[in-house]
């Protein structure tokens, strides 16, 4: 089954606007509606998305990330913001070679005094906080470097993200490995050529030796000779 996470990630309350304005956007309730109707079977989830609620972009999070059958996410496009939360929920997560992903920190359009913007500020960081957790749990990076990549609005291609464990595997990628080793049926194994090559080296040295002691039998002829000749000469 294949779930498209497609669009502006909305809350579920406003996904009717969208649809009525026949503007493509995932709400939570598209996707646990889906959900709901399976029974462990395997799950695909395609992205792309450039972001948008971060609490609609948790709840569908969770809800794939919950689900007990496997999850499979593929970024076809991109995976930015609440997006790319979305996308560590997969058991196995791929992104298309021409795929990017995007992480940053939350934000908000506040109006107020002073005190409004300290706690909206304060708010914000915990909010940071936690979208850094669906990070580090599918990479393994500290919360303090993840925080930072979002400090920097930090864009990733593809091998980016493999190197990070963002994602798991470039799709194609073993289809580019085929392809380059597609004609190596005349090709000899290398493990013959390395047996090969021992053999012709024992070969060398043994041809080595049986040289230099021929050599040495002849010199002790030739020695041999002399001395038989100077003996003659003697007499």
């Amino acid at each position: 089954m294949k779930i498209n996470v497609k669009g502006p990630i909305v809350p579920s309350s406003n996904s009717w606007i969208y649809k009525w304005l026949g503007i493509e956007a995932t709400s939570p309730q598209d996707v646990n509606k889906i959900l709901d109707d399976l029974d462990g079977e395997d799950v695909e989830v395609e992205i792309n998305s450039g972001g948008g609620s971060v609490f609609a972009g948790s709840e569908i999070y969770t809800a794939l990330k919950s689900y007990k059958g496997n999850v499979t996410v593929k970024i076809v496009g991109i995976a930015a913001s609440a997006a790319s939360v979305i996308a560590m929920a997969g058991n196995k997560v791929m992104m298309s070679p021409t795929g990017q992903m995007m992480i940053h920190n939350s934000s908000v359009s506040v109006t107020g005094d002073y005190r409004q913007m300290d706690n909206t500020s304060k708010f914000l960081k915990n909010v940071n906080k936690t979208i850094a957790n669906a990070y580090k749990i599918k990479t393994g990076i500290k919360e303090e470097e993840l925080l930072s990549l979002m400090d920097n609005e930090t864009w990733m291609t593809p091998e980016m993200a493999k190197e990070n464990k963002f994602i798991d595997e470039i799709m194609f990628e073993k289809e580019f490995d085929a392809v380059a080793s597609f004609d190596n049926s005349a090709m000899i194994p290398q493990q013959v050529i390395d047996k090969l090559k021992e053999v012709l080296a024992e070969q060398k040295s043994k041809e080595q030796k049986t040289e230099i002691e021929d050599n040495s039998k002849n010199l002790e002829v030739t020695n041999k000779l002399k001395e038989l000749d100077l003996i003659l000469k003697l007499r």
